[in-house]
């Protein structure tokens, strides 16, 4: 597996993105201004991050997808990764991420990763958006905030 950034005169993976967050119209905002990612293998793209800066010496993680058939394989894993390096890199002092209450694989992931709790915003995704978000049986309200120090 191959990561590597997306250069500005390609087209955003939009299908793969919207695995990990279903307003297309928030991708298109946060792509612009961030930097996107890509996994290949075999020549074809398995997975992407998005790494947006957000204040001074802060990136956010915002959005990780992994194609359906490789989830289960290392790929997130190997993506967030890559994300904490390539901050780091970058000379980030601290990254962030967000996740729905609901999404328990992720939230798992993300500690196993380094990551800490460190807020809820309460009622995100009934805020931001128009219809309900459901995973896990569980209906997807707040956004579970974590970070860590690099």
């Amino acid at each position: 597996m191959k990561i590597r950034k997306l250069e500005r005169n390609e087209n955003y993976p939009m299908e793969l993105l919207l695995l990990a967050d279903p307003s297309q119209e928030l991708i298109e905002d946060y792509v612009e201004r961030g930097d996107c990612y890509i996994a290949e293998a075999d020549n074809q793209m398995i997975g992407t991050y998005v790494l947006l800066s957000t204040r001074p010496a802060t990136v956010e993680l915002v959005n990780i997808a992994v194609t359906e058939p490789m989830h289960g394989r290392g790929v997130g894993k190997q993506l967030v990764q890559h994300a904490i390096q390539t901050a780091a890199s970058k000379g980030f002092k601290t990254i962030e991420v967000g996740t729905g209450n609901s999404s328990l694989g992720q939230l798992a992931l993300y500690q196993k990763c380094g990551f800490r709790i460190v807020g809820i915003d309460m009622d995100f995704f009934t805020r931001h958006y128009p219809e309900e978000i459901y995973e896990n049986g569980i209906r997807c309200r707040d956004m579970i905030r974590l970070s860590q120090d690099l």
